[in-house]
């Protein structure tokens, strides 16, 4: 798993944009690709993607590729650049700023992975409705017991990462999943003031007026 965060806040916020995130996905998943394929999985033009490949370029995130074929088309992959984002309280303003902007990038696109599987859920296979799960648990820990279960759930899912297990190594019928996992410290929820006996009567004096 990556586990070294990204530190430059320039680099974030030009990540969190969701055609470039589409884009990256595009890349890390399925390989090599041109500015054309990729907007294809962007809902985007292919002028529109190959900007956004620049700047993706521009920061580290993707390169050129080696050619295929005739060698005429611009090939892009991705870098090796790890995606974690590690909230330090050390960090600037700027760099906490970027950091909380792009894990709302993560997680809009993360809900929205969510949201189309709810939309296509009656329509899967029997046996991928079986297997799927939504499901949130409310832990009781110390901050050890936590970072060690983070760790013990990165082994777990390790092999199956798609971006390292390709579909030649996975077994027939295997298709891209998605784990969505947030381990944190709840904080306790603000609860509102109830109305008191006075604003009750007095707005009821004023309705009667």
């Amino acid at each position: 798993m990556d586990t070294e965060g990204l530190s430059d806040p320039l680099a974030m916020r030009a990540l969190a944009h969701p055609a470039r995130l589409a884009i990256l996905g595009r890349l890390r998943i399925e390989g090599s690709a041109t500015a054309t394929e990729v907007a294809r999985s962007a809902g985007i033009t292919p002028s529109a993607a190959s900007y956004h490949l620049r700047m993706l370029a521009k920061y580290g995130f993707v390169e050129d590729a080696p050619p295929r074929g005739d060698g005429r088309e611009r090939l892009w992959r991705s870098t090796d650049t790890p995606l974690a984002i590690d909230l330090q309280p050390e960090d600037g303003p700027d760099v906490r700023e970027a950091k909380n902007l792009l894990i709302r990038a993560f997680r809009r696109e993360a809900d929205d992975e969510l949201e189309r599987a709810q939309a296509a859920f009656d329509h899967e296979p029997e046996e991928w409705r079986e297997a799927t799960r939504f499901t949130r648990a409310t832990l009781r820990l110390d901050a050890a017991e936590l970072a060690r279960l983070a760790e013990e759930i990165e082994r777990l899912i390790e092999p199956y990462v798609a971006r390292r297990r390709s579909p030649e190594d996975a077994p027939e019928g295997a298709r891209l999943a998605e784990a969505q996992i947030n381990l944190f410290a709840r904080v306790r929820r603000r609860v509102p003031g109830l109305p008191t006996e006075d604003h009750d009567a007095t707005r009821g004096r004023s309705g009667s007026r």
